[in-house]
C-alpha cells in the first residue's frame, strides 16, 4: 500500500474541503519555507503563504492521503485548490530527487514511511503580476486599504494559519495589524 503525504501551511489545514484524507493532520511535516506573498485572485482579497525560498524555515503540516496513486492525489489537489494548472501542484515520489523548494523531503519522508508528498505549489503575486514579491509594507498597505468585508476574511486567513507558520511577514502584520494576530 502507497502512502502519500499531503503538505499543508494555510487554509488547506482548517479548510480542506472535499480533498480525501485518510488521517487528521499532523504537526511534524517537513522545515519549509513559506510566506504571505500572493494575493489571491478570487473575490476574498487575501494574501496567502507561498513557497519562498529566502524566507525562514518552519515546519510544515501534514496529512496521508486517501489515495495510493501519486497522480491521482495530484489532480485531487489540484482540484480542491481550483487551479487550472497541474504544474501548480507539486508532487514527489521516493525514487526521484528532492525539490530545490523543499530540501530535507526525503530524509523526513524516509523516517515517516512516506513514498510520495503533494503540495500547492504557487508563485508569488502582487497586483496581478505573477512571480512578484511583494514587502511587508505593501503587504500592510493593501490590507488596510481592502473594504470591511474582504478585509476580515484577508485577516481571518492570517489569524487561521497554524501557529507554527511563524514568519516574518506574519509577525510584522500582528503587530502592525494586530486584528491579523493568532487564534
Amino acid at each position: 500500500m502507497m502512502k502519500i503525504a499531503c503538505l499543508g501551511w494555510g487554509s488547506l489545514y482548517w479548510n480542506p474541503g472535499d480533498l480525501p484524507l485518510r488521517s487528521e493532520w499532523h504537526l511534524d511535516g517537513p522545515p519549509i519555507r513559506v510566506e504571505f506573498i500572493r494575493q489571491s485572485g478570487n473575490e476574498h482579497g487575501r494574501i496567502t503563504l507561498v513557497i519562498h525560498p529566502p524566507a525562514d524555515v518552519v515546519t510544515s503540516l501534514w496529512a496521508e492521503m486517501d489515495s495510493e496513486d501519486p497522480d491521482a492525489a495530484k489532480e485531487l489537489l489540484r482540484q480542491r485548490e481550483g487551479r487550472p494548472h497541474r504544474h501548480h501542484i507539486g508532487l514527489w515520489r521516493a525514487e526521484r530527487p528532492e525539490p530545490g523548494s523543499l530540501p530535507g523531503l526525503s530524509e523526513w519522508a524516509s523516517a515517516q514511511k512516506v513514498d510520495a508528498v503533494i503540495w500547492t505549489d504557487l508563485p508569488p503575486k502582487f497586483q496581478g503580476e505573477e512571480g512578484r514579491i511583494p514587502s511587508v509594507d505593501e503587504v500592510v498597505a493593501y490590507l488596510q486599504g481592502l473594504p470591511a468585508e474582504p478585509q476580515q476574511r484577508a485577516f481571518e486567513y492570517i489569524r487561521k494559519a497554524p501557529a507554527q507558520i511563524d514568519t516574518a511577514y506574519r509577525r510584522e502584520l500582528a503587530h502592525r495589524l494586530p486584528h491579523t494576530a493568532g487564534e
